[in-house]
């Protein structure tokens, strides 16, 4: 029986809406200017909790400010998040992933990848890609028939 998936240790992918262009001290990454409009955030949810526990985390008002998103949470709507219950840590793969969809843009650089080689996990679209499309993104860099969910996705 696998453990992993029974504490709901995985990664998860926020999309995230921005109704308005602000300027937002990101801790101590600095000071960015965000754009109207989408945005595709990974992480993973490896510790005690998993995913249940950091998702419920990620969509509560009130919190420390504590990750990169955080910050961006604090002006925007979360509107969906699609998750894998899997013990690696996939996080860098799906930014990838999502950087590599159509209209894809790097809004801030070392957004999320603190502790990781990447260039950014996150990634800004001026209009919202497909639900189609994220799942198949994603699928190309999960492990062969693996669930990946969404929610609120149709």
């Amino acid at each position: 029986m696998n453990t992993d998936a029974q504490a709901g240790k995985g990664t998860y992918l926020l999309i995230v809406r921005l109704d308005r262009q602000t300027t937002l001290q990101v801790g101590k990454l600095g000071e960015f200017r965000f754009l109207r409009g989408w945005y595709a955030y990974a992480g993973s949810a490896l510790g005690p909790g998993g995913l249940k526990a950091r998702l419920a985390r990620h969509r509560r008002a009130e919190k420390r400010l504590h990750w990169h998103i955080d910050y961006l949470l604090q002006r925007a709507t979360l509107e969906a998040t699609w998750q894998i219950a899997d013990p690696r840590k996939l996080e860098c793969a799906w930014a990838a992933a999502v950087q590599g969809l159509p209209g894809a843009r790097t809004p801030v650089p070392g957004f999320g990848a603190s502790d990781c080689p990447c260039a950014t996990h996150l990634a800004f679209f001026a209009q919202r890609p497909a639900d189609r499309q994220i799942q198949a993104a994603l699928a190309g860099r999960s492990p062969a028939g693996a669930e990946i969910r969404c929610a609120p996705c149709p």
